[in-house]
C-alpha cells in the first residue's frame, strides 16, 4: 500500500512538474515577444476583434437570406451605412441579419413576460415583429444624423487647418494628409473622411472627383457647398486658401445663426408647457381657497 501511494506520489509530482515547466515556457515566450513587438496586446487585441467580426458577419450572412433582397436596395443600404461610418463587407449582412433577429428577440421577450395576457395577443405580436423589424432602421438613422452633426461642427476647425497649413507652404493635398493626421483624435468623423480622399488621390484619381465622392458619402450639405467652391477656384484659378477661410467663416456664421434661431423658438415651444402644466397649478394655488370659502359660504347659507 505504501509503495503504491509513493508511486501515485512520484507520477504526480513528475506531470506537476511537466506542466510547471511547459506554462513558464509559454510565460517566457510571451515575455520575449513582449520584448521585441512593442504592441502585441494591441495586435492581439485587433486580431480577436477582427475574427470576431467575421464570425459574426458569417452568422449574420446565414440568417440575412431569409430577407428577399433586389440590387437598388443594397445599393441603398451601402449608401446608408457608409454615412453612418460602417464601410466593412460584412456591415450589409449584420444589419439584415438585425432586421430578422430583432423581431426574433421582441417576441422572445413578449413570450416571457407575458404581454400578450393582458393585451390583445394578435396586437403585441404583431407590433413585436414589425417593431423588431424597423428597430435597425431607425438606429442606422440616428447613427447617421448624429454623425452628419459632428461632421458639419468639425469642419470649420479643420479648414482653418488647412489653411494654416497652406500658407506654410504645403499643397492642398498635403494639406489635407497633415490635417487628417493632426485632427484625428479631436475631428475623428471628417478625419475619416479626409484620409478616404488621400488614399483616393494616392491611387490616382484626380482631386475633384475624390472631394465629390466624400461629399457622396457624407451627404452634408456644407461639404457639398465646400467642393462645389473648390472646383469653382479651380477653375479660375484663384487662391483656394482664401477660398477656404472666406468658407469657414461662413459657416461660423451659419452655426451663430442657427443657435440664435433656437433661441427664438424656445419662447414659442414654452407656450405649450406653460398651458398644460404651469397654468392649471397655478390656478389651483390662487383660486383654491376662494372656491373652499365661497363653498363653506354657500353651504351656510343654504343651511
Amino acid at each position: 500500500m505504501g509503495i503504491a501511494i509513493l508511486a501515485f506520489l512520484a507520477v504526480f509530482l513528475l506531470v506537476a512538474s511537466g506542466g510547471f515547466l511547459l506554462f513558464y515556457r509559454e510565460v517566457m515566450l510571451r515575455r520575449i515577444s513582449d520584448a521585441i513587438s512593442p504592441h502585441p496586446k494591441e495586435k492581439r487585441l485587433s486580431s480577436a476583434v477582427e475574427k470576431a467580426k467575421s464570425s459574426l458577419g458569417g452568422l449574420m450572412g446565414t440568417v440575412e437570406g431569409l430577407i428577399p433582397r433586389t440590387d437598388k436596395e443594397v445599393s441603398v443600404l451601402v449608401q446608408r451605412l457608409t454615412r453612418a461610418g460602417y464601410r466593412n463587407e460584412s456591415a450589409v449582412k449584420i444589419f439584415r441579419g438585425c432586421k430578422v433577429v430583432a423581431p426574433l428577440v421582441l417576441v422572445l421577450l413578449v413570450l416571457v413576460s407575458g404581454a400578450a395576457s393582458y393585451f390583445n395577443a394578435f396586437f403585441v405580436y404583431l407590433f413585436a415583429l414589425g417593431g423588431g423589424y424597423l428597430i435597425p432602421d431607425f438606429i442606422l438613422g440616428s447613427k447617421i444624423k448624429k454623425r452628419q452633426k459632428a461632421i458639419t461642427r468639425g469642419l470649420p476647425d479643420v479648414l482653418d487647418l488647412l489653411v494654416i497649413c497652406m500658407e506654410a507652404g504645403l499643397s492642398l493635398d498635403q494639406a489635407t494628409a497633415r490635417t487628417a493626421e493632426e485632427l484625428s483624435m479631436s475631428q475623428p468623423e471628417i478625419c475619416d473622411e479626409l484620409t478616404v480622399v488621400v488614399l483616393e488621390q494616392r491611387a490616382g484619381r484626380p482631386r475633384s472627383e475624390a472631394w465629390k465622392h466624400m461629399s457622396e458619402r457624407t451627404g452634408v450639405e456644407s461639404l457639398s457647398n465646400l467642393v462645389s467652391m473648390m472646383v469653382q477656384t479651380e477653375q479660375f484659378g484663384t487662391s483656394i486658401a482664401k477660398m477656404l477661410r472666406v468658407h469657414s467663416e461662413t459657416l461660423r456664421t451659419q452655426r451663430v445663426q442657427t443657435v440664435e434661431e433656437m433661441a427664438a423658438k424656445t419662447t414659442v415651444k414654452l407656450v405649450f408647457p406653460l398651458v398644460l402644466f404651469i397654468f392649471p397649478a397655478l390656478f389651483v394655488v390662487t383660486l383654491g381657497p376662494a372656491a373652499i370659502v365661497m363653498m363653506e359660504s354657500f353651504s351656510a347659507v343654504t343651511k
